[in-house]
């Protein structure tokens, strides 16, 4: 099964309302979906963060926001979404094949089977929501599918090229106590610049002696102002200017001083051709197609779709901090094998 779930797809125009059944969280059109369901998303998205950053995390929060409000929103947009998907599988006739169905059920009987009594209490797992669960998430992975059907897998060297540079930035800001940025004065912009002038000039030229010019990494580690020395990256993953000058170069030649927000820069070409890298960002730029393809129709598709919260079960979820669940990697492949 794909991941579907990194689309950004995520709609907030949620209307409230309180006309639901017992344990039904959320309506989109026709669809329905019920806190189980919820919480089988949000335990195995519990189990993934725990293991990147502890249990503790749930007590910890990002721009004022807790991040169990952060995640659980995020599984809600997830779920949503699954659920947005299953209702343009019926406009597509896309359904299960017999042998899917056949091993969804296997993957149901093998998850059910793995949990304890406390687990099926607590997340209100029966084989029957299990078997929803997998199922309409194996349907959403075959809309997505069917949207990007056509995309062209062929994508160029020139234009997946990935380059390695080293380079010297002398920035033209600094920042204050609170993080935020100070522009330098004109006089101490022109004094950076000289500085870079000076380091060129150590980069590409002889000395009067007749000596080498100073070995470029000798250079960044006294004067460079960034973290990092050495980048490899495609077309417009950097600054315009940065990149322009990069990709005109040739392996072993040094660029004039190039001028970003950052400050000014001195580029070396280490590598004009990573092929292992452009590999790499071949696949990424056609997953970045296929993403956009299926954004543009799933965004059109979800335009005057009537969709309803259940504010009050909402607010109540909680991930479950028990040590008597353990279960994780709902959708891993000990229990998917064969989908």
């Amino acid at each position: 099964m794909m991941c579907i779930f990194l689309c950004g797809c995520k709609d907030k125009n949620i209307i409230l309302t309180t006309e639901f059944e017992e344990n039904e969280l959320m309506r989109i059109s026709t669809s329905t979906c019920y806190l189980p369901e919820m919480m089988l998303y949000l335990t195995n998205a519990q189990d993934e963060y725990e293991a990147v950053y502890g249990r503790e995390i749930w007590e910890q929060s990002l721009n004022g926001i807790k991040m169990s409000d952060a995640i659980k929103e995020r599984v809600l947009a997830q779920l949503a979404q699954i659920k947005v998907m299953n209702l343009m599988a019926v406009d597509y006739d896309i359904k299960l094949t017999d042998e899917e169905i056949e091993y969804i059920e296997a993957a149901s009987d093998r998850y059910y089977n793995s949990l304890n009594e406390s687990e099926k209490e607590l997340l209100g797992a029966t084989p029957e929501v299990i078997k929803l669960v997998y199922s309409e998430y194996e349907i959403a992975n075959k809309v997505y599918e069917y949207i990007i059907r056509d995309i062209n897998p062929e994508i160029s060297d020139d234009e997946a090229r990935t380059i390695t540079v080293q380079h010297i930035l002398i920035k033209t800001y600094a920042l204050d106590g609170d993080g935020n940025r100070i522009d330098y004065t004109e006089k101490s912009k022109q004094e950076a610049y000289n500085l870079m002038a000076r380091i060129r000039r150590m980069a590409t030229e002889e000395g009067l002696d007749g000596s080498e010019p100073t070995d470029f990494e000798v250079l960044a580690a006294e004067y460079n102002e960034d973290d990092v020395m050495t980048y490899s990256f495609g077309r417009g993953e950097m600054a315009e200017a940065f990149e322009e000058a990069a990709f005109d170069l040739d392996s072993g030649e040094i660029s004039g001083i190039v001028t970003t927000e950052y400050g000014f820069h001195l580029i070396k070409c280490i590598s004009t051709f990573d092929v292992e890298e452009t590999q790499q960002n071949k696949i990424r730029i056609l997953q970045e197609r296929k993403d956009n393809v299926f954004k543009e129709t799933y965004n059109k598709y979800i335009k005057g779709l009537k969709k309803n919260l259940n504010e009050d079960l909402y607010a109540s979820i909680n991930p479950i901090l028990d040590e008597n669940v353990t279960t994780k990697g709902m959708f891993s492949d000990e229990y998917l094998s064969g989908l």
